[in-house]
């Protein structure tokens, strides 16, 4: 709680307190104001669309009494709120998907850069296999759809002001797939300094000293700006229901038809909204955003929303058994509606950073899950952990890019070779972090069919054809390094130490 919601008691504003946020409101309007004279013609009237939406985010952020959660009336969802992904699927598909398909547009969120795997540009233009980039994949699923049902799914980007640009170049390159592909940006809203809550940017440009003072504002800011872009108009025009989004690196995350078949076909009266799929948490989990029953509707509790308290009761399995995938379905219509009555109200992710120069910020954001609650009969499915498959960093990398995956049609599943079905834990130290120097790690990546666990610290190299199984721990020691030879067999062991091959 910022501030003003210090000491407020029983969640109404003291006298001193209102005054002091209408003059906070009013200097940030004329803040605002002054970034904007130093715009013109189109892309005034741009930011000044998105400065209305950071306006109204603004507002909210200044009314915000303490936690969005009372962790007294968190209930669990009830029973028939989150269903098994197998009951839907034990409906069957009807005769006519092409009809349902044809209802579906998919949207994959593509904001994000690749500089947390030491890439530049966006993520989605990473290889990720046989020198397909994600957005390759995504592509050649949708194209396969169409081809195979002879339907027309449309695919939709919503790009950042960070990755429009070079996505847009690249888009080129799809021009005769069966695929029509349409993109809309996310805001751009003006960091604000921590102290002064004003914004930090002198004016409206984007380089030099301004390079790091605007963000794009998380996955909620979808419904806006899908409805300002006039893009979901013309989608509804076209006769599309629903969509499907997704994050662009979740490789799981392809359509589903017998989630699509349940959307569809729910009587009129019971239409279902909204749908997420949750997937049940692994230790690996515990930071997911989880389902709740708050106030008689389903909720989105993130763990940003936790009072500090009961933070290590929210990540425990026990209580909390399943978490958002991010992968969800819903109705085009309803958004147009909720949008139109401004009634989406997305709980504020306050989000602080440090700039280059020392600067504190925080940066307002809001997540596109989270408004669950807004839509009627909305719908948890408890979907295959197959259905997330997020690749983060070069240890999720290394993953899909191995054997325990096959490639089809754009879609990773696992290899039936493998006997179960869990992936294995993979670490991949510091050496490895950056997409560039990973790849020179290994000669070719190794076979990790019988693989349980990985982990590899150090300078270490792989050579050809190398198998992994088991539980296999690497480390070498700083000042050392570990070449693992060509074509070795590595089963529950532990390497260490020093282990150079020099080429005779």
């Amino acid at each position: 709680s910022y501030g003003l919601g210090k000491g407020v008691a029983n969640g109404g504003m003291t006298q001193f307190q209102e005054v002091m946020r209408q003059q906070l409101e009013s200097s940030m309007h004329t803040e605002l104001e002054k970034l904007l004279d130093t715009a013109s013609g189109a892309e005034k009237e741009l930011s000044r669309k998105d400065f209305d939406g950071f306006k109204k985010l603004f507002h909210r952020f200044l009314q915000v009494k303490g936690p969005s959660v009372e962790w007294i009336k968190i209930q669990r969802p009830p029973e028939d709120s989150i269903q098994p992904y197998d009951k839907i699927a034990a409906r069957g598909l009807p005769d006519n998907v092409a009809d349902s398909l044809n209802k579906l547009v998919v949207v994959k969120l593509n904001g994000g850069l690749g500089t947390s795997m030491g890439c530049k540009g966006p993520k989605s233009l990473i290889s990720v296999r046989n020198e397909n980039t994600f957005l390759d994949l995504t592509v050649q699923q949708i194209e396969h759809l169409n081809k195979t049902y002879n339907t027309d799914v449309p695919l939709v980007l919503m790009n950042s002001f960070n990755t429009d640009e070079d996505t847009k170049k690249i888009l080129q390159k799809y021009t005769h797939h069966r695929v029509k592909i349409h993109t809309f940006n996310q805001s751009r809203y003006p960091r604000i300094n921590k102290e002064s809550l004003l914004p930090v940017a002198t004016n409206m440009g984007m380089t030099g000293q301004n390079a790091d003072v605007w963000y794009p504002p998380g996955h909620g800011d979808i419904y806006a700006s899908f409805y300002n872009s006039g893009l979901l108009d013309q989608l509804i025009a076209q006769g599309k229901e629903y969509i499907f989004v997704s994050n662009i690196d979740n490789l799981g995350a392809t359509v589903d038809l017998h989630i699509l078949h349940h959307l569809v076909s729910q009587p009129n009266g019971k239409r279902c909204e909204f749908i997420m799929e949750v997937t049940d948490k692994t230790r690996a989990d515990v930071k997911g955003g989880t389902l709740i029953q708050y106030e008689g509707k389903l909720r989105l509790l993130e763990i940003a929303q936790v009072p500090k308290a009961h933070v290590d009761e929210f990540k425990s399995v026990t209580k909390f058994k399943i978490f958002n995938t991010n992968n969800l379905w819903i109705s085009l219509a309803a958004i147009k509606r909720l949008q139109e009555q401004s009634a989406m109200d997305l709980e504020i992710i306050v989000n602080p950073k440090t700039l280059d120069g020392g600067q504190n910020v925080i940066q307002l954001e809001t997540a596109v899950g989270a408004a669950i609650k807004c839509f009627d009969n909305a719908l948890g499915i408890n979907v295959p952990r197959s259905r997330f498959l997020p690749v983060k960093t070069t240890s999720d990398l290394l993953l899909v890019m191995s054997n325990l995956y096959s490639l089809e049609a754009g879609s990773l599943t696992m290899s039936h070779k493998r006997e179960f079905p869990t992936t294995p834990h993979v670490k991949l130290g510091s050496s490895f972090t950056k997409v560039q120097e990973y790849l020179t790690r290994f000669e070719s990546i190794p076979d990790m069919l019988e693989l349980d666990h990985l982990t590899v610290s150090g300078d270490v190299t792989f050579g050809k054809h190398v198998s992994l199984k088991g539980t296999v721990i690497i480390i070498a020691n700083h000042g050392d390094r570990i070449d693992i030879p060509a074509g070795s067999m590595l089963e529950n062991k532990i390497v260490s130490g020093n282990l150079r091959i020099l080429d005779h």
